[in-house]
């Protein structure tokens, strides 16, 4: 049964009350983004403060928050369901405060890298949760607009940690030698402010998600169905709170109301859409563009950026991120998802051509930094946010939270492989190998997606389930 009832669903009542929630949960999404760029603008001065040489350690400081990030959406399902959606971003929010602080105050790698798994927690959780939750308390016909608030937090998180690394940092004279930098106040105390900053949005979201209402299908699962109607009366009035609840009564039979176990995600009959939605899970993490947010300064620097000119230009990469996510909200529906995804990979892959290219005729400076922000804003428009919507599409009703709960861990196993590997892979290819390196990976995406990524734009969750199981010809 569909939780709409066709003409039962009135004009949302209460808009601001349905925004508001949104928006603080939604401030999940901008402190993931904000806590996993963060670490890009500190890197040279905290890599020096540490004497840091090793491209092994550098990869592990880079990413040892991932290890926390895969830990935290092992468990998210679990907290959610068990606890409710609320205390989970709540527990999300405290993560944030504590990696704020801890990492700020680190005195040796051992507790800076402790302090990034405890953030990187917080970053799983909210990263299914915060999407979660505002899908729960979103009207059927609102629901995309208000799950897209999401991604588009996550791009400002990312811009804003850009923003405030820039305004923190000191300009450095040209031609420092190593000991004056070491002695510096950006090595000295810069980057702990940097980190430390991340403690404003996170105690901001700490105190909104005390206040706000737990969602009204968690609420009714437990059979707490007068404040689920508490709820939703205020998001939709009398008459949408009453057929709502009695959607989700309704849902509570056969198949979809029982918990699918995991050993549903092998049957033959789903297993290709699993296997798809993992492939592009990983797809989306190994075209290589988070390697420009997470070393942003190894890039510039070996573009010829000077260090004062790399914080400006990664500045310039949020914001590219930022006008194009916009854009990708408009598209989605218009252009399609295969379509999207298939320019996605067409062009990253000649974009990371001319980039390798570029390093290999030593035409850097402007050039690279112009390709750069071409394949951010290719990304932002197309794999970033339409692979999550495939991922929340293509799955069969029965299994689809354990489905996208897979697909969520491969995606960040896959993100901690890129990132630690990164640096061995510009020690060993340089940088003109290593973009070459995730040109052949996007050459290898577009291809998967040409065979067998549908479309799924337009087409009903059930028409879809119908499609995918279909035998391929």
């Amino acid at each position: 049964m569909q939780e709409h009832v066709e003409g039962a669903e009135p004009v949302v009542a209460s808009p601001l009350y349905l925004w508001l929630i949104c928006l603080v949960a939604a401030l999940g999404g901008l402190l993931f983004g904000y806590d996993w760029v963060v670490i890009g603008g500190a890197k040279l001065f905290y890599e020096a403060y540490f004497s840091v040489h090793d491209p092994a350690m550098s990869g592990w400081l880079m990413s040892s928050a991932l290890v926390g990030c895969i830990g935290g959406a092992v468990v998210a399902g679990f907290l959610a369901d068990r606890f409710g959606r609320r205390p989970a971003l709540v527990l999300a929010a405290v993560l944030f405060v504590v990696c704020a602080v801890g990492t700020a105050l680190a005195n040796d790698v051992t507790v800076f890298a402790i302090f990034r798994i405890v953030g990187g927690i917080g970053i799983g959780l909210a990263s299914g949760l915060s999407p979660l939750y505002i899908a729960e308390v979103s009207p059927a016909r609102n629901r995309g607009l208000f799950v897209s608030i999401n991604q588009l937090t996550i791009v400002i998180g990312v811009l804003l940690a850009q923003l405030v690394n820039m305004w923190i940092a000191r300009p450095v004279p040209p031609g420092l030698d190593a000991q004056a930098l070491l002695q510096s106040w950006n090595v000295q105390d810069g980057w702990r402010w940097m980190f430390a900053s991340e403690g404003v949005p996170a105690v901001l979201f700490l105190v909104l998600a005390l206040i706000i209402p737990e969602s009204p299908r968690w609420l009714s699962k437990v059979g707490r169905d007068a404040d689920a109607g508490r709820v939703l009366e205020r998001i939709g009035g009398i008459a949408y709170a009453q057929d709502i609840l009695a959607a989700i009564r309704g849902n509570r039979t056969a198949e979809d109301r029982e918990n699918a176990p995991m050993s549903a995600l092998l049957a033959k009959k789903v297993r290709p859409v699993v296997i798809i939605g993992i492939v592009l899970a990983v797809f989306q993490q190994w075209c290589g563009i988070n390697v420009i947010f997470n070393y942003a300064q190894d890039i510039f620097a070996s573009a010829g950026f000077d260090i004062n000119d790399t914080l400006k230009s990664i500045v310039a990469t949020g914001s590219v991120n930022l006008v194009f996510t916009l854009l990708a909200l408009r598209l989605v529906d218009s252009w399609g998802r295969r379509k999207l995804m298939l320019l996605g990979a067409g062009a990253l892959t000649l974009i990371y051509l001319l980039i390798g290219c570029a390093y290999a005729m030593h035409i850097l400076g402007m050039p690279v930094l112009i390709l750069v922000l071409a394949a951010i804003a290719v990304y932002a428009t197309t794999l970033a946010p339409v692979t999550w919507v495939l991922l929340s599409e293509i799955f069969p009703e029965h299994i689809r939270a354990q489905a996208v709960a897979l697909g969520v861990f491969a995606l960040w196993i896959a993100c901690f492989v890129l990132t630690y590997t990164f640096p061995w892979l510009n020690t060993h290819l340089g940088p003109a190998g290593s973009f070459w390196f995730y040109g052949a990976i996007c050459a290898v995406g577009f291809v998967f997606i040409w065979r067998r990524v549908p479309e799924t734009s337009g087409v009903s969750l059930e028409e879809l389930e119908v499609r995918l199981a279909a035998p391929r010809k």
